[in-house]
């Protein structure tokens, strides 16, 4: 087992990584930048370091002074979170070409995955089910483009390969649109990613948004956590998750997982990881994987009783996976709502003194923040703050826990989603289960 750990991220996530690490005995270095110093996370940790001023490219994005900082206090590895470095094949490699251990996958499946071409073509491979597409890169052939996107059928979208965050996409209706459109994805993906490669694919118009958590120990051994749906989104950005994705089928969820767990056992995946999913018509269809643990991570983790940070760390341990897909039990179900400090109607971020913050409590909650009362949110990260979840017997037992725990939840001296959420759990076509990802655009619009 390691020793020591260094928690290259902010917020929840490095409170969370921290938790675990306490939980299994090894001890903990908290990187911040000067507008973190007051994390609770830092306070609690075993050690802490300054990395840079508060811009990320200068400190959480730092990757010579975080390696740095595993230097100076003799860590054994570094654990990524999500979001800054956590899907950078290059911090992985350079992490462990320092002779320390990236709580992940190896550079190379981080890379693979990054790029969507490469990533279809493993899945493909696997019998995970993809969009019927170009199955590669488009190139100069504009017949043979045209022809493509025939057979496929309109409307199309056509996608960076290197993309990410709703950035990169562009949907086509017809012909007459086609190859501007790719011309000017193209352009756009050169701008934001540095690579200009885009590929095209089926557009679903009316699907939703359903993933599967896996894990790997490296060693050829893989299993399935169950599904999330991730549907209720703004922007392309999750709001709201569920675990698990209801009322699809078992025959086809088991399906579609036991092909997730083969292609994570052609490539000897090290980790936890999610495959998303669009959903459509009792059809799954692959769309990309997350190389590292999710924001929504605590759903599975409710209804399956797993720890999925406790497992990453066992592995990169270098411990075998501790349960076999016969010990996976789904119970009941859980709800995730995201807490942003935003302004619930321009959405804009609101960022300063936390002057009181109330946590709910009862059975079946669980919150994961890093907020506290006198906490001061900065203005240069991402707006999340806390994460609320609720599980129950049944979905309806776990919805009704959320709209308590919404209603007791308090928050004072900046504004938050909170209200939005408190609508969302109660809109009567959510509560029916199934709602697509288009759903929440247009409940703001209307």
């Amino acid at each position: 087992m390691l020793e020591k750990i260094l928690i290259a991220n902010r917020g929840e996530i490095a409170l969370r990584v921290l938790r675990a690490c306490k939980e299994l005995g090894i001890k903990t270095v908290a990187v911040h930048s000067t507008a973190d110093k007051d994390l609770m996370h830092v306070r609690l940790s075993d050690e802490s370091v300054c990395i840079g001023p508060p811009s990320p490219t200068e400190s959480y994005l730092n990757i010579p002074a975080i390696i740095s900082a595993m230097e100076v206090t003799d860590a054994d590895a570094v654990h990524p979170g999500y979001g800054f470095l956590s899907e950078n094949a290059d911090f992985a490699e350079q992490v462990e070409n320092s002779g320390f251990i990236f709580i992940g996958p190896q550079a190379e499946t981080i890379r693979q995955m990054g790029d969507k071409v490469s990533a279809i073509k493993i899945m493909r491979e696997a019998g995970v089910p993809t969009v019927p597409g170009s199955n590669g890169p488009l190139n100069d052939d504009n017949n043979r483009t045209l022809h493509l996107a025939r057979e496929i059928g309109y409307p199309v979208i056509i996608k960076a390969a290197a993309g990410g965050g709703g950035r990169g996409m562009r949907v086509v209706h017809n012909e007459a649109a086609l190859l501007k459109a790719i011309y000017v994805t193209q352009t756009e993906a050169k701008s934001f990613f540095g690579d200009g490669t885009v590929y095209l694919e089926k557009f679903l118009e009316n699907p939703r948004h359903v993933e599967i958590q896996v894990i790997g120990d490296g060693q050829g051994n893989a299993i399935h956590l169950g599904d999330r749906d991730c549907s209720l989104q703004r922007r392309h950005q999750k709001v709201l998750e569920e675990a698990p994705a209801p009322g699809i089928p078992d025959e086809i969820r088991n399906a579609v997982a036991e092909t997730c767990i083969q292609a994570c056992k052609n490539m000897k995946y090290r980790g936890a990881g999610t495959l998303e999913f669009l959903y459509q018509d009792e059809s799954f269809y692959f769309i990309e994987m997350n190389t590292r643990v999710q924001v929504e991570h605590p759903v599975t983790e409710m209804v399956t009783g797993v720890d999925i940070v406790k497992e990453q760390l066992r592995i990169a341990g270098g411990e075998p996976l501790s349960l076999t897909q016969e010990d996976v039990k789904i119970s009941g179900h859980a709800f995730e709502c995201r807490i942003n400090a935003e302004d619930p109607n321009s959405f804009l971020p609101s960022p300063g003194l936390v002057k009181m913050f109330h946590a709910p409590g009862g059975p079946g909650i669980r919150v994961d923040s890093h907020l506290y009362s006198g906490y001061k949110v900065p203005p240069y990260y991402d707006s999340l703050i806390a994460k609320l979840i609720s599980h129950g017997n049944s979905r309806e037992q776990a919805l009704m826990r959320m709209q308590i725990a919404l209603d007791e939840m308090l928050i004072d001296g900046i504004k938050s989603n909170t209200a939005l959420q408190r609508d969302l759990v109660r809109d009567a076509e959510f509560q029916k289960g199934g709602v697509n990802i288009h759903y929440l655009e247009h409940k703001l619009n209307s």
